[in-house]
């Protein structure tokens, strides 16, 4: 074997032995940063579902919505609006389509890292960009004409659906129709029961 050889070998389990130390240190940062996102439970009357935040790209939109979830705005309303294959709607409303008081709105953070793909949870708005308040919504279908650049401003992405995704399909199947004005309303309320933010482990 030639000195060259040799030193391209000595090179090459070099840098398999220095990757071999980066990549367990790499994934325990992962691990550790994943761990550090908050989770928040939501019960309802079709069941349970867990959704993991993520301030790291959408703080304000997660500290609004943390905001509500710990003052407990969120218990006893319904999902309002339900349509299969694209979206379930809810956080505003009581039963008997009854409009919540909220908090004041708050900035568009909509951003292409984190697109309106199935299971994400995106905060609902008017027309106007930076009118999002309390109303959320959860994205059944990757659904790209949401998204920041796609048809202007786009709908905030602030988290996504780790367990209980089963139970947003059912929201996103039940019999719907008009009340009070308002198209595709649940015909028997889908209400949120509680709402909590879960602890994070040490």
């Amino acid at each position: 074997m030639t000195v060259s050889m040799r030193r391209r070998s000595l090179f090459t389990f070099l840098g398999y032995a220095i990757l071999s130390l980066l990549l367990p240190i790499a994934a325990a940062q992962a691990a550790d940063s994943s761990a550090d996102l908050p989770e928040v439970r939501f019960v309802t009357s079709e069941g349970a579902f867990v959704l993991q935040l993520r301030p790291d790209v959408a703080p304000e939109t997660v500290q609004n919505f943390l905001a509500y979830v710990n003052d407990g705005f969120y218990n006893g309303t319904v999902f309002h609006r339900v349509i299969p294959g694209f979206m379930v709607q809810g956080g505003g409303f009581e039963p008997g389509l009854e409009r919540k008081k909220t908090n004041a709105p708050i900035k568009n953070e909509a951003t292409r890292t984190l697109p309106n793909l199935r299971g994400t949870i995106a905060m609902a708005r008017t027309n106007n960009p930076h009118s999002a308040t309390s109303q959320f919504f959860v994205n059944v279908a990757d659904n790209d004409f949401l998204n920041a650049g796609a048809r202007g401003p786009g709908y905030a992405v602030f988290g996504k659906v780790t367990d209980g995704m089963g139970v947003i399909d059912r929201i996103a199947g039940v019999k719907t129709g008009y009340q009070q004005g308002m198209a595709d309303v649940p015909v028997t309320p889908v209400i949120i029961q509680t709402a909590e933010q879960l602890e994070q482990e040490d």
